[in-house]
């Protein structure tokens, strides 16, 4: 049987991701980054180093973070950065405590299925598939929107709106997008969180060829 992710120690396991979604075409270049709380500090999470090619990511390229302060816990480079969608990564965990991992891709499915929603839009309907399963909906013909933000330059304005919005109106689903960006998708475990992504970007590129 096939090791599960959570049974690998973290920041492998987020390398190896890396690794997986770079091949698929899923974080080019150094774009995207993934996150997941320390299972000896579940106060602080382990986050990509920016600016690094998600393609070639060593488990020494990560950067444990303070979720409460959001300062830095520890680092293997002095040059090294966190991401800076680390903001986002900390809104979710500080939202959702049963969350231990947050990715966030870039896909051109995901931004082409976004550019067909109106200017304004809050939300994207998510097609009614069978795939809704792999997100915990479990109804006959699902009406499910899954949130949209518009993209900042300045990341911390984007977080600060997912933290406005979810505390007021929980998501349906444990996944945002953001125009012209990309997907972030969160997970009680690594493997959830993995999972989880699959099945987002399925539905992204259902929607972008229907």
């Amino acid at each position: 049987m096939a090791e599960r992710l959570d049974q690998r120690p973290t920041r492998k396991a987020l390398s190896e991701i890396a690794h997986d979604f770079h091949r698929r075409g899923w974080m080019a270049g150094t774009a995207g980054n993934l996150s997941a709380v320390s299972s000896s500090h579940p106060e602080c999470f382990w986050i990509t180093a920016s600016g690094l090619p998600k393609g070639r990511l060593e488990p020494n390229d990560l950067i444990l973070i303070d979720t409460n302060t959001d300062e830095v816990v520890q680092r293997f480079s002095k040059q090294a950065k966190p991401s800076a969608e680390t903001s986002i990564h900390q809104a979710i965990y500080r939202l959702f405590p049963l969350a231990r991992a947050c990715f966030h891709v870039h896909t051109v499915d995901a931004c082409l299925a976004a550019a067909r929603i109106p200017a304004g839009a809050a939300v994207m309907p998510l097609p009614p598939l069978e795939m809704l399963k792999g997100l915990d909906i479990r109804e006959e013909i699902p009406r499910i929107d899954l949130p949209l933000f518009d993209n900042l330059l300045k990341v911390p304005d984007i977080a600060a709106q997912i933290q406005q919005r979810f505390q007021t109106t929980p998501p349906e689903v444990p996944a945002l997008m953001i125009r012209n960006h990309g997907v972030t998708v969160w997970g009680g475990s690594l493997q959830q969180a993995y999972d989880r992504t699959e099945i987002v970007e399925f539905l992204m590129s259902y929607l972008a060829r229907a």
